[in-house]
């Protein structure tokens, strides 16, 4: 089973590693036999599972559900669980949330937000739960945000997020994960801390693993299809192309092929 000391290997050793977000046991059990690195049990599950129109309706209870039948599905990738919307508003809340889904099987929770994390990752670090911090475009924020919109595009928010990710990598952050940001801004991220792997999604191709929704990467998504996604299934054939797809991603990340640069922001800074 692949673990948090392998991912620092592979940053280390300049190895990309690929992610996918999953939500039951059977597509669990295709990445295992697909050599998907990692599992993101995402809150994402909101949309592609529920038909909620954002991530917000999700509770603690749907997210100890899937990421227990990921964890039976598949014995081979690092799981991250999302911790949901207000499930981490207060410390005791944090600690109550991580206690029940490392609990059901997840070997690292994700909390999205920045500086304002750092006494939460302290504290949940300190109590033996390992946390990645999702930062960039959070979904959980998409109404201060005012939409799903590229961000980091100036030197200043760039500067604001890399703030953002030092103050909770010294609070002890062991993975970060950036969304929707310029690749220069995820390249600039990534080289910064050479101990803290850093995964992906519309973040460029210089980050140390990608992440996808698998049903984007599926072509399983009927509206809006972002920039940073590709669809593998399109370019596989026959009763196993869903494996064949899966095989395929993560052989791109680890190649470098994925993501390419339409793929990506490119934004000058």
């Amino acid at each position: 089973m692949i673990s948090l000391s392998d991912l620092r290997k592979f940053k280390a050793e300049g190895r990309k590693f690929s992610c996918l977000t999953c939500y039951d046991a059977s597509m669990a059990k295709a990445m295992e036999v697909a050599e998907i690195d990692t599992i993101l049990v995402g809150d994402s599950l909101g949309m592609t599972i529920q038909g909620c129109d954002s991530t917000l309706p999700v509770n603690v209870s749907d997210m100890a559900y899937h990421t227990a039948a990921v964890r039976r599905g598949n014995s081979h990738a690092f799981i991250l669980t999302d911790l949901p919307f207000m499930s981490y508003a207060t410390l005791n809340d944090a600690l109550s949330s991580s206690k029940t889904i490392m609990q059901a099987g997840a070997h690292m929770v994700k909390l999205e937000g920045g500086e304002w994390l750092a006494e939460t990752v302290q504290v949940l670090t300190r109590n033996g739960i390992p946390v990645c911090v999702h930062l960039g475009l959070t979904p959980q924020s998409v109404h201060v945000f005012g939409g799903y919109k590229v961000q980091a595009r100036t030197r200043a928010a760039a500067d604001q997020l890399i703030a953002d990710c030092k103050a909770v990598v010294d609070a002890g952050a062991a993975v970060l994960l950036l969304e929707c940001v310029p690749a220069q801004v995820g390249k600039e991220i990534s080289n910064l801390f050479p101990n803290t792997p850093v995964i992906g999604i519309g973040a460029g191709a210089e980050t140390d693993g990608q992440v996808l929704v698998v049903q984007d990467m599926l072509g399983l998504n009927f509206s809006h299809v972002a920039k940073f996604v590709r669809n593998f299934m399109k370019e596989q054939a026959g009763e196993t192309a869903i494996l064949d797809a899966f095989k395929a991603y993560h052989a791109a990340v680890q190649d470098g092929s994925f993501p390419a640069v339409e793929h990506t922001f490119q934004i000058e800074l």
